[in-house]
């Protein structure tokens, strides 16, 4: 089973047609009670939630409708009899789904930090391939029908982990010598954060990795404007290191291009050109990076 927070609110059972949520209310109660199933959610919580600008004069008996509903949703045919998967509990609802449900926020999730760690090791085709899913799970909007300070909270925590995984995807493809996808995820990366800095560097490792050592001195001259315009300071000095280490290389001879480069998405199969090092990575951890405001928007 698989259950899609991202774009339109399904779970698609396994040889089932798939089951969507239409009322936005119920979508958002449903978001929350499934990401905090661990634990619960606590009624009043979720009441704020639902309605975030303020409560309604009958919220109790409207929730009581809207947790209903979400009951319904998810229930099916194999939940045993008297044993509903949506629970009131010490003032709490507690939501239960089958132990192999798959949630495409946490599957992201799970892939961008086993990503890193494959990149780490020199994994380079398996930290493509997961961070290229992962990028692919993400795309579309976080309940685009509502808003309040919990779904604001989670747009921001999903901008961050598409732009990780945007940066270890560019990072991997430059060291399998794929020049399309390094600089497509990279590019991606730079128009969600404009100031983000290590969005920037992965840019540059991109075009240096292509041997067009002068477009990546141009990306840190775009980055070096932008901070100085919007926010009066300059890159930090991992990027300002990255741009003298350019500075100190000669221009490269024209590199010979892999023979084998597919999609990565469909195939994760890549002929890796082992003459020149896997670009540094472009800190995962946001060190050195410019923290700001996100809005989610769908990508290009």
């Amino acid at each position: 089973m698989l259950i899609r927070l991202i774009g339109l609110v399904t779970i698609e059972p396994d040889g089932a047609p798939p089951q969507h949520l239409s009322s936005a209310q119920a979508q958002v109660a449903f978001a929350r009670l499934l990401l905090e199933r661990a634990g619960g959610t606590d009624r009043d919580q979720l009441a704020e939630t639902v309605w975030p600008e303020g409560l309604p004069d009958t919220w109790a008996s409207a929730l009581r409708s809207i947790v209903s509903r979400v009951r319904t949703f998810v229930t099916t045919p194999q939940d045993k009899p008297g044993a509903p998967p949506l629970v009131a509990q010490g003032g709490r609802y507690l939501l239960r789904v089958p132990r192999d449900a798959a949630v495409d926020v946490e599957v992201a999730e799970t892939a961008v930090g086993e990503a890193g760690e494959a990149y780490a090791e020199g994994a380079f085709a398996v930290a493509q391939q997961l961070a290229a899913g992962a990028v692919s799970n993400l795309r579309g909007s976080f309940l685009p029908s509502h808003e309040g300070e919990w779904v604001n909270a989670m747009r921001e925590q999903l901008e961050e982990l598409r732009l990780k995984a945007l940066e270890t995807a560019s990072l991997a493809s430059s060291a399998l010598g794929d020049e399309h996808h390094a600089l497509r995820y990279a590019e991606e990366a730079v128009r969600r954060a404009p100031f983000r800095e290590s969005a920037y560097r992965c840019r540059m490792a991109a075009h240096t990795r292509a041997g067009n050592r002068a477009e990546a001195l141009r990306s840190y001259q775009q980055l070096r404007e932008v901070l100085a315009e919007e926010l009066g300071i300059d890159p930090a000095p991992e990027t300002e290191a990255a741009y003298l280490e350019l500075l100190r290389t000669p221009e490269p001879r024209p590199r010979v291009r892999s023979a084998t480069c597919l999609d990565p998405v469909l195939m994760g199969v890549f002929e890796v050109d082992l003459r020149a090092p896997a670009p540094r990575p472009c800190s995962l951890a946001d060190h050195g990076c410019v923290t700001h405001p996100t809005v989610s928007s769908p990508a290009a």
